[in-house]
């Protein structure tokens, strides 16, 4: 009996630390679907931009010349823009 009941705490401490753990993780989390995405400047890696550049040097994506330029950007989920070291926001849009 003190076997099953050691057994019992055992799996039921390992269930509780996996939620615990799940929900810590969850709670930080980037949305798989935001509702609205920034236009985030400084944080392109070269020829990983979106779309044209800010400063009109080109108009298409994967054209960034160097790491980090202020005027290439990606999209990212809002309100996750500013949490990155460098990044600005340019401009924010719905999802689609």
């Amino acid at each position: 009996m003190k076997d099953k009941q050691q057994l019992l705490n055992t799996t039921l401490a390992g269930v509780i630390a996996v939620s615990a753990a799940m929900m810590a993780t969850s709670a930080n989390a980037v949305p798989d679907n935001p509702k609205q995405w920034e236009k985030c400047a400084g944080i392109a890696k070269q020829g990983m931009n979106d779309c044209g550049a800010l400063d009109g040097k080109h108009g298409c994506a994967g054209q960034a010349k160097i790491d980090n330029a202020d005027s290439e950007w990606v999209y990212v989920p809002q309100g996750t823009c500013t949490k990155i070291t460098g990044g600005v926001i340019a401009a924010v849009k719905p999802a689609k």
